[in-house]
């Protein structure tokens, strides 16, 4: 059984396209365009189920036209509509320095000074030229990458040069 942990989210299966089982596929990573991978996972019904991709093709930047093997008709791509999909950590092609801000949320942010967890990176917003980690607790932290001391991608652990007091507010 596929493990939350082993996963990280990259996009949401929209609607069908076509009568032939094809999905919209809106992806914030392309990673599985970078790698290659045979699969992707979806959550269906809270349970992590590997699907293997048979082709797909990208309509924009931020969407695809996907086809999984066994999915053939429209009733069968319709039951997977709004389902999250997800990319199996094992297979990204990233290394430390160069992981996706995907790739990262569920990570450990740890205070290099003080060595204490500030918390679990619940989401990464980087709409603005400022990015920053937010937590599961709301705190919000910068993200620039002249703060992160090391990234330690099998314990899932960021050591981030906390500023001053950014802790307290």
């Amino acid at each position: 059984m596929i493990q939350q942990e082993e996963v990280y989210k990259i996009g949401r299966l929209g609607k069908p396209h076509g009568v032939k089982g094809e999905l919209s596929f809106l992806f914030d990573d392309d990673v599985f365009d970078r790698t290659d991978a045979d699969y992707l996972v979806l959550c269906i019904d809270g349970i992590l189920v590997p699907f293997f991709i048979e082709e797909y093709r990208f309509r924009s930047a931020e969407t695809a036209l996907m086809k999984f093997c066994d999915i053939d008709t429209l009733e069968q791509a319709r039951e997977l509509t709004g389902c999250d999909v997800f990319f199996p950590r094992s297979l990204s092609d990233d290394d430390g320095e160069m992981m996706s801000w995907a790739e990262i949320v569920g990570y450990s942010l740890v205070d290099a000074h003080t060595g204490k967890v500030a918390g679990k990176i619940a989401s990464v917003d980087d709409s603005t030229i400022n990015i920053l980690f937010e937590l599961e607790d709301g705190k919000l932290i910068p993200a620039s990458e002249e703060l992160i001391a090391d990234v330690d991608r099998d314990g899932r652990v960021i050591t981030i040069e906390l500023p001053d007091g950014i802790l307290e507010l």
